[in-house]
């Protein structure tokens, strides 16, 4: 069982466009990996997260879930997005199989 993290842009999104775009993830990493029932999703899509919450908080989570992932993906614009580029230094640094 491979464990599955997947890193996306979130700001200005919907949370229907953020999980829409989380199961075209899924789909692209069982199209990689060869069978659905080989992968496990992390979910790290937080929708109760403190009101006051800040984005060092959100990192902080995500590099925890992250540190569990045997693969991450990387779905389109993560360049562009701050966290997600940390996230891909991190995968890449830690020896995290990375899929973009």
């Amino acid at each position: 069982m491979k464990r599955v993290f997947i890193s996306q842009p979130m700001k200005g999104k919907t949370d229907k466009d953020i999980l829409k775009e989380r199961e075209e993830a899924v789909k692209r990493v069982i199209e990689h990996i060869g069978e659905a029932d080989k992968i496990e999703v992390i979910d790290s899509f937080f929708e109760s997260a403190p009101a006051d919450a800040r984005p060092l908080w959100f990192l902080g989570r995500l590099l925890e879930l992250l540190s569990s992932a045997d693969i991450a993906y990387f779905a389109p614009g993560w360049e562009e997005a701050r966290g997600c580029r940390i996230e891909h230094i991190c995968a890449d640094e830690y020896g995290i199989e990375i899929l973009e």
